[in-house]
């Protein structure tokens, strides 16, 4: 763990720049200042929305939507090649901000339609304040942060116009469900590219076009970005099942009580379908996923069962596969610490605790 001078922390299990002094610092300092500027972007002469904006924010976070933004952008550093960067730019820095604050109005809107009742250790907003405000809090975050973009020019705007609606339309196909037909887990991995990889990638292509890379590392970050965000989404599945409830920041087993269907499951009901003993044993373990859950007994028994069949290691595969699909996108881009990082951050995406 790396911990700057003012008090910010990296991901806990991402640590690839610790022998990079002049890097790490550069990191360093622009996500300190984009932690101040997250904080007075939330700013409201309305006490009450300036309340409830920051609800989500001051509870903490990854950050990890910055963290790659503030990385990408040293890919256009002149002196890169020499190891050396300068300062993180503010443009990168509010671009940074926007990928958050657009991250932290969706968090409020799923968890209406989840109705879950705790995120990142704090009761959800819609908990303290009902559902109609809490919606309506995630509104105002998303139109501060199209206040920003659009500080930052055309091309800014219309990735961020591109993402939100590739965010919607993913909640829209997790919500309907797959089409008839349609395989569930195409249909699935659609779902997570829309809500999650999109975003992930755009922090990625703002970072390196507002750095001043040129356009092949933009499209290079496109590409990783939707890999790296398939596969932390995939993670965040696996540890919903594994950790526990202080880690989370939530009720460990929520996505099974809340029937979600995750890579795990998917994997599992398709196992259930064959013949012969393991699909018998798919079928036990099914039946206890899709059987009663409102008591923690009945929600352990699931989880337990579900995290010891193969289908639960099988998902843990596919998800590395992702982040080593992400790794090996960034080969059209010379070898730099910079890519060393972005490396490293694809393997913490899929190997942190929490």
């Amino acid at each position: 763990m790396t911990t700057s001078a003012a008090g910010f922390v990296l991901p806990s299990g991402f640590d690839p720049l610790a022998e990079h002094g002049r890097v790490l610092e550069a990191v360093l300092t622009a996500l300190e200042r984009v932690e101040e500027q997250l904080t007075a972007s939330l700013e409201f002469d309305d006490v009450f929305s300036q309340t409830a904006t920051r609800h989500l924010a001051s509870a903490g976070g990854k950050r990890v939507r910055p963290v790659l933004t503030v990385l990408a952008s040293l890919l256009g550093d002149a002196g890169l090649a020499e190891g050396q960067v300068g300062e993180v730019g503010p443009e990168t820095r509010q671009a940074a901000v926007v990928m958050e604050l657009t991250h932290l109005a969706t968090l409020y809107h799923d968890d209406v339609m989840d109705e879950a009742p705790v995120r990142r250790g704090a009761p959800a907003a819609h908990r303290l304040w009902g559902n109609s405000q809490a919606i309506l809090a995630g509104d105002l975050i998303f139109a501060r942060a199209s206040q920003l973009m659009a500080e930052l020019g055309p091309r800014p705007v219309r990735i961020q116009a591109e993402t939100f609606e590739r965010l919607v339309q993913g909640q829209l196909w997790e919500t309907r469900g797959p089409d008839e037909g349609q395989d569930l887990l195409e249909h699935y991995y659609r779902v997570l590219g829309g809500k999650t990889g999109s975003l992930i990638a755009a922090a990625g292509v703002l970072g390196a076009y507002l750095g001043g890379a040129d356009e092949t590392a933009v499209q290079v970050m496109a590409d990783y970005g939707e890999k790296v965000g398939l596969a932390f989404q995939l993670a965040d599945d696996l540890i919903d099942l594994t950790s526990s409830a202080e880690e989370l920041g939530k009720t460990p087993g929520t996505d099974l009580r809340e029937r979600v269907p995750t890579l795990s499951t998917i994997l599992l009901a398709r196992a259930a379908a064959g013949e012969g003993p393991e699909a018998d044993d798919a079928r036990r373990v099914l039946a206890l996923v899709d059987g009663p859950l409102d008591t923690d007994e009945q929600l352990a028994a699931a989880v337990a069962a579900l995290t010891a069949h193969p289908a639960f290691a099988e998902a843990g595969a596919l998800t590395r596969r992702w982040a080593e699909e992400a790794k090996a996108a960034l080969a059209p881009l010379p070898e730099s610490v910079v890519t060393e990082a972005l490396a490293a951050f694809a393997d913490y995406v899929v190997s942190r605790a929490s």
